[in-house]
């Protein structure tokens, strides 16, 4: 729940007048280094130079006693051992099956794949995704959580989105099934965690997969549990601009081993090859895989690594940050999904997103206030970095709702007549509820002076509500 609005029309910060109607602006200190990212240390260049030198850029090599044969690449297994021991999953010895192997590590619940995109698309291959099956998908996430579905030839289904948590909404999620569904696909969008209890439990009555789409997420709670761990797989992106960055990477993490396997026959197959020694059926695909090529260069294995090192600290450090800002808004009457010190969730901050619900503020106002853009334009005269949310809803996007059906080229299913038409007016709650949003600046290196700048800028602009220029 939001407070309600507590600075008002006489308030002290009331007196101090906006930047917009010629105030002095309230934010001036310096903010490049405070949200520089990522941050890239002298551990970086060393991990960079330490592959480089090796000379071995791609696949790594079998021993020559069993044929010189390409398979993953140290660094790239050692990134994926370090992941699944901070997901608390299991590593194992190479040596517990194949004895001439032994003190070789792997963990056989992660996947590494070239970037995030690559890893969903393999994750909904695992899953068995296949030609006119739908999957639920938010309209609120990036593009490659819904339109790796078509390559698939699966059909995506958009959902409500819950206003507590921008994630899909369960009970709208439970209305759109049909004998057709066979999965969902749930974002943690920003760092918020979805309420997974509920969208398991619709899962399981109807027989559905549930992939968590985790790429902002790294080191998320949900009751407990680590967010990326509670559906059938999950994803995190590894994009620079991620929580845990590096050049370009993605990790599917599933909790049954033998997904994983089913995923590496799509795009990486070198992966199959080693399968040889235990006699696995898959070991036959190994001369061509399944077609792609999703295998993570082992520099940007290495740079992850680097960063993983300090990734929770780093998180502890923005996490603090946007918490202070987020105490101060949040008695100005803004939502600001922060999490209750000892609730159920624990959101990370990937990004840092306010909800400013204008109807709050007519009594406020004295009638009708200033609409979200307005507010935006008042608080960037303050020196503040706003901006919209930076994902545009996918179910208005031309791939689906123009008449060329560009989706259903893509998923190859032109053939089939009953299929459904994505209407830009449909999703009503989310198309108004992603209109009140506005993006702040995450914070990452950020000191306090520049945290108390920014709200006050707020407290300025929200004192002096009914005096802004609109329009």
């Amino acid at each position: 729940m939001t407070a309600a609005p507590t600075v008002t029309p006489g308030s002290a910060a009331s007196h101090l007048v906006p930047a917009c109607l010629g105030g002095t602006p309230a934010v001036t200190l310096d903010q490049k280094e405070a949200n520089r990212w990522p941050i890239i240390t002298a551990d970086d260049e060393a991990a960079v130079l330490r592959v480089l030198r090796t000379g071995e850029l791609s696949s790594g090599h079998l021993p020559s006693a069993m044929g010189g044969y390409p398979c993953p690449h140290t660094e790239v297994l050692a990134l994926e051992c370090e992941w699944a021991r901070w997901m608390g999953l299991a590593v194992m010895d190479v040596g517990d099956l194949v004895p001439s192997l032994a003190g070789f590590k792997f963990a056989p619940n992660v996947l590494s794949c070239n970037n995030g995109t690559a890893a969903i698309l393999a994750g909904l291959h695992a899953m068995g995704i296949g030609p006119g099956d739908e999957v639920i998908v938010p309209s609120t996430t990036w593009w490659s959580s819904v339109l790796t579905i078509l390559h698939c030839g699966g059909v995506p289904v958009f959902a409500e989105t819950d206003m507590e948590t921008l994630a899909l909404d369960p009970e709208d999620v439970r209305k759109r099934i049909t004998p057709k569904t066979k999965a969902i696909v749930v974002t943690h969008l920003f760092g918020i965690p979805a309420k997974m209890d509920e969208l398991m439990e619709i899962a399981g009555g109807h027989g559905l997969k549930v992939m968590e789409d985790a790429s902002h997420a790294h080191g998320a709670m949900y009751k407990g549990r680590r967010i990326g761990t509670i559906g059938h797989c999950s994803v995190f992106s590894l994009q620079v601009n991620k929580l845990l960055p590096s050049a370009e990477g993605g990790l599917l993490v599933a909790n049954d081993p033998d997904l994983i396997i089913d995923a590496a026959r799509l795009g990486q197959y070198e992966r199959l090859v080693p399968l040889k020694a235990i006699g696995h059926p898959y070991a036959r695909f190994a001369a061509t895989g399944f077609g792609f090529k999703f295998r993570m260069s082992p520099l940007s294995a290495a740079v992850a690594r680097a960063q993983l090192a300090k990734m929770d600290e780093r998180t502890a450090r923005r996490t603090r940050n946007c918490v202070r800002l987020s105490q101060r808004l949040e008695k100005l009457g803004l939502q600001t999904f922060m999490s209750a010190p000892d609730g159920d969730t624990q959101r990370v901050y990937f990004e840092f997103l306010v909800r400013y619900d204008a109807s709050k503020f007519a009594a406020v106002c004295g009638g009708t206030p200033p609409a979200t853009k307005d507010l935006a334009k008042a608080l960037a005269a303050e020196g503040c970095d706003v901006s919209a949310p930076r994902y545009p809803l996918l179910h208005q996007q031309p791939v689906f709702t123009e008449s060329e059906g560009h989706w259903k080229k893509l998923a190859r299913l032109e053939h089939l007549k009953d299929l459904p038409t994505y209407d830009p007016a449909a999703l009503p709650r989310t198309t108004a509820g992603n209109g009140t949003l506005l993006k702040l600046p995450s914070f990452p290196s950020a000191i306090d002076e520049l945290l108390d700048q920014y709200a006050v800028a707020f407290e300025k602009v929200f004192g002096n509500l009914s005096k802004l220029p609109r329009g």
